[in-house]
Formats: C-alpha cells, sequence, structure tokens
C-alpha cells in the first residue's frame, strides 16, 4: 500500500488518526489503544512510515491489530494457546553434556524456574534429552490461569516472547518483573550461544535470530507501553 495520508494524530478516545479520519484494523474495527503512550507510539509508526508501507516496520499496529482481531473477541481460547507452552517449556529439557552447555543451562534456565515455583507454589519435572516428559497437572493449571488472567494486549504482547523464546515460565517472569527482557532472550539462547561458540558464528542463523530478536523487542515494547 502507497502512502495516501500526511497527518497523524491521536484522538481523544486514544485513536489513531490520518488526515483527520480514524484508523482501522484489518478487520475494520476501529484501531483505539488502551494508553496514551501506546497511542502516542502507534501513532507515530505511521507518522515514520515511508512512501510505501511496510509491516515489518509496523510492529505496534501489527500487534495491536492482533489484539482487537484476534484476540479480544475470544482471549480465553488465545491464553489457552500460549499456555500450552507450559507443557514442553524449554527451561525443562536439559543436555546432560557436554558439562559446559549443561552448566550454561543451568546458569540461566534455574533461576527462572526457581522464580515460578515460589510465585506460583508448583512443581516441575526437570529431564534431560528431549522426550516429552509431562509436566504435573497442577503446574499447568496455575500457569494456565496466569496467562488467562491477562488481557488482550498483554496476551498480543505476550505472545513472540513466549513462541520465540520458547519459554512460558520465562515470560511471566518477564511480565511479572522479575527479570530483565534480555535475561529471557539469554536464557532462549543458551543452546544457540554454545554452538557458535563452539563452532563459529553462522551469518544465516544470525540474521535469522536478529529478525526473532525484532519481534521479541516489539513484544517487550509493546508490554512497557501498556503500564
Amino acid at each position: 500500500m502507497k502512502r495516501f495520508w500526511k497527518d497523524v494524530s491521536v484522538d481523544a478516545d486514544l485513536g489513531v488518526r490520518l488526515d483527520g479520519k480514524p484508523l482501522r484494523t484489518p478487520g475494520r474495527a476501529p484501531l483505539l489503544l488502551p494508553t496514551q503512550a501506546l497511542a502516542d507510539a502507534v501513532a507515530a509508526e505511521w507518522r515514520d512510515c515511508g512512501e510505501t508501507v511496510d509491516p515489518r516496520a509496523m510492529p505496534l499496529t501489527g500487534l495491536s491489530n492482533a489484539a482487537i482481531d484476534r484476540i479480544a473477541p475470544d482471549p480465553a481460547a488465545f491464553a489457552a494457546g500460549l499456555a500450552a507452552y507450559a507443557e514442553s517449556d524449554l527451561l525443562c529439557y536439559r543436555a546432560d553434556e557436554p558439562e559446559e552447555l549443561a552448566a550454561r543451562q543451568r546458569a540461566a534456565w534455574d533461576p527462572l524456574l526457581d522464580w515460578a515455583r515460589h510465585r506460583y507454589d508448583v512443581h516441575f519435572e526437570v529431564v534431560t534429552g528431549i522426550m516429552h516428559r509431562a509436566q504435573p497437572p497442577v503446574t499447568l493449571a496455575r500457569l494456565g490461569e496466569a496467562v488467562a488472567a491477562r488481557g488482550a494486549y498483554e496476551l498480543a504482547a505476550l505472545s513472540p516472547i513466549v513462541t520465540i523464546g520458547g519459554s512460558l515460565v520465562a515470560a511471566l517472569a518477564l511480565v511479572e518483573g522479575a527479570v530483565s527482557a534480555q535475561a529471557v532472550w539469554t536464557a532462549a539462547l543458551v543452546d544457540e550461544d554454545f554452538q557458535a561458540d563452539r563452532w563459529g558464528r553462522d551469518p544465516l542463523a544470525e540474521a535469522a535470530a536478529a529478525v526473532r530478536r525484532q519481534d521479541f523487542d516489539a513484544g517487550v515494547r509493546l508490554l512497557g507501553l501498556l503500564g
């Protein structure tokens, strides 16, 4: 889509307007934002747009569209999809060798699991290898409740953090302010970083990681703009 507007503004209802006309989602709903900070940030994406609209350069708009069109009509279903990551959380599957990798995993992942154990009073099955081990039903239920308690915009923000990082536990620790975004990102890349340190950096893998980091950071930024 070519740029057709000159002026971008935020109205009293925290809706974004292009040349005075309300911006709408792909589902044709009004793009009304929950906070002034997010409304201003979304407006800035449209204000800074070039001659051709590039959705990759407008991640907050995309996440806000998802919150309105995809999540808000049935937040419970969307939350259940994210909560399912607890069944095979990255943090619970460890390497038994080499010891250096196992040590890196323990250093990055054990504090996150310890936080969740105390925060939700749950137990985790931690195993070596990749064979699936079921988590206790109480653990899944309590983590699921923690996700279901989030609103549509928080769920939209959590989605890339959970799916890219592979850990619901780490994402919940982030949204509750227990850890930094960088700590969550570092935890997600323990295995990749170990392989890169041992065998060297792969330009294609690094480019793919950069794209994932952009999406991850968009989710983190959205969380910050909701406060």
